[in-house]
């Protein structure tokens, strides 16, 4: 049976991620269940959702998780509505796993609060996905080190990145007062004992209601409420890729959607390219593998991006291409790991040109889009990496590319994705949009392989 809110014609979902990594992160969790998934870098127009027949689910990459709450209330209304306008029952509020984010950059609260002057209460908050090891319980954000690597697991106000982040550092687990410092409304939990009651959408008094999800049980019984409350009329929702996982999940046990078929594996490749703009352990060590494995490490000179953004990218292109035409690959980094003294002399040389901290991401962030797409112009290198949660939306920003779909899974919440172009040199690129805190040490192995 084919529920009335989920027709064969209409969208299942449509989502705004406050970053481009988390936002192929949901991508990818639409294509593991088989459900065709296109991400924009704008909401689409109807003429370019007529070049993508079947689209199912329509995501949208954003940058709003270094962005300030004034520039949400600038931006975050238009697209919303441009998102509801679609006619998807659900519109999805696609933060990072780990939750990060601050009053003043981020605000996870307030793009609620924007969210509900057009959707209502309530919000639900759905943030743990067990195929990234985050779990809810009581509340209360755990995560793995890493999403496909380390298994140790800590809670969020613990975890050995999350809790140093540079710009949005967690030092409160429990969600519901971590976003009570972000907005005025009500933040209630669900937790797991009320969420399998059978009168738990009766118990959804709150405004905003952050959701238990640590196990298969909870994440599917997520996925039911969400569907029903969606069949009655169209909601708002925060969170992680855990929304589109519980989603699918409930909608597929319940047969309104086809069983899914394995994706495609992508195959090798002689070279690669990687920008990296995460100064994570995880990242670090990533780094260090290709460094020691035949590729090239270019440091950039962050401090004199701040300075003299234009010298600076003649410089890195210069080393890239150099490096590219003796080696398996080249990785350009702002930074190899939380200790790197270039975070230091980055955040001075903003101080002394007038800008704060949080800038950073961008400066930085379009610094490396804008040296990946001439490295890739001038080398036809065809499978590139972005990594770094912050910086990776302004990066990808400056690439020129109109829309990505999943082409192969890679690592979990970093697929290999195929981009959409008019330039020919970066329409078909294979590229992955990765957190910091994504992938094992050999992560950069496995893209060349493929495997």
């Amino acid at each position: 049976m084919v529920s009335r809110a989920y027709p064969d014609t209409q969208l299942l979902l449509s989502f705004y991620g406050d970053d481009v990594t988390g936002s192929t992160d949901a991508l990818e969790a639409a294509a593991l269940a088989g459900i065709p998934a296109v991400l924009f870098l704008a909401p689409p127009t109807k003429e370019q959702l007529r070049r993508y027949p079947g689209i199912r689910v329509v995501g949208v990459a954003g940058d709003s998780r270094s962005r300030s709450p004034a520039w949400m209330d600038a931006n975050l209304p238009e697209i919303f509505t441009a998102l509801k306008a679609l006619g998807a029952p659900i519109l999805h509020y696609k933060t990072c796993s780990t939750f990060d984010s601050a009053p003043e950059v981020g605000n996870i609260g307030r793009a609620i609060e924007i969210g509900m002057t057009l959707f209502g209460a309530p919000v639900p908050v759905v943030v743990g996905v067990l195929r990234h090891r985050r779990f809810v319980v009581f509340s209360n954000l755990f995560a793995a080190a890493s999403v496909g690597g380390s298994q140790a697991v800590y809670r969020i106000d613990r975890h050995p990145s999350m809790s140093r982040h540079p710009i949005t550092p967690m030092h409160e687990a429990d969600l519901r007062l971590h976003l009570a410092q972000q907005t005025k409304r009500p933040v209630t939990g669900l937790d797991f004992h009320q969420l399998l009651a059978a009168d738990a959408a009766e118990r959804l008094d709150g405004d905003i209601v952050v959701f238990d999800t640590f196990d298969a049980v909870t994440a599917r019984r997520s996925g039911e409420l969400l569907a029903d409350l969606a069949a009655k009329k169209p909601i708002f929702v925060a969170g992680s890729s855990g929304v589109e996982y519980a989603l699918f999940d409930h909608l597929q046990a319940e047969e309104r959607l086809p069983a899914p078929r394995p994706l495609p594996s992508c195959g090798p490749v002689d070279k690669i390219v990687a920008v990296y703009g995460s100064c994570s352990p995880i990242s670090a060590a990533q780094i260090d593998w290709a460094e020691h494995n035949g590729m090239t490490v270019v440091a950039a000179d962050t401090a004199g991006v701040v300075k003299n953004g234009a010298a600076a990218e003649t410089v890195s292109v210069e080393h890239m291409a150099a490096a590219l035409s003796q080696n398996r690959g080249v990785v350009l980094c702002t930074a190899r790991g939380p200790n790197d003294p270039r975070i230091a002399q980055t955040r001075q040389a903003l101080e002394q040109t007038g800008r704060g901290a949080y800038e950073s991401s961008r400066i930085l962030g379009e610094h490396l889009g804008r040296v990946l797409r001439q490295t890739i112009e001038q080398t036809g290198i065809r499978r590139a990496v972005l990594a770094g949660g912050d910086s990776s939306s302004h990066a990808f920003s400056q690439l020129g590319i109109e829309a990505l779909e999943v082409a192969a899974p890679l690592a979990p919440g970093a697929p290999l994705c195929r981009a959409h172009a008019d330039d020919p040199r970066l329409d078909g690129l294979e590229i992955v949009l990765k957190g910091g805190q994504v992938g094992g040490p050999d992560f950069l192995g496995r893209l060349i392989t493929g495997y």
